[in-house]
């Protein structure tokens, strides 16, 4: 990997309800899987997950990353129904969101590996 490409980061950050949603519709546009992870500055596993996060980024590129901070984007979390950080929500087009809640890389890694090969599945 290129030095300035490996410091770029991958995750979107999302600082509104109006971000959140052009991110999202745009990847169910092009049924894409989407995976946010839900964090605050306060929670140290969800700091301690951002470099976990940001290496699932750049291992599945067909995937969209976000992530949303719940102080700073309160509708969000709302919306979403997240209450503890830790949380990683799973997107597909036309399926209920999958929750996992906790800082668990291998569980989280796992997950996101099933998500994105039943989406090429489904696009082949």
């Amino acid at each position: 990997m290129e030095g300035s490409e490996q410091n770029k980061s991958k995750v979107v950050v999302i600082d509104s309800l109006q971000s959140w949603e052009f991110h999202v519709n745009q990847a169910s546009n092009q049924n894409g899987p989407v995976v946010v992870h839900f964090t605050a500055s306060w929670c140290m596993p969800s700091v301690a997950m951002a470099p976990v996060f940001e290496e699932l980024a750049f291992s599945y590129p067909d995937a969209l990353f976000l992530t949303v901070d719940v102080d700073e984007v309160k509708e969000v979390a709302t919306k979403m129904d997240v209450k503890a950080m830790p949380t990683f929500l799973l997107l597909k087009e036309g399926a209920l969101p999958e929750k996992i809640i906790g800082a668990n890389p291998e569980e989280i890694k796992k997950r996101v590996d099933a998500l994105v090969q039943s989406n090429r599945a489904s696009l082949a």
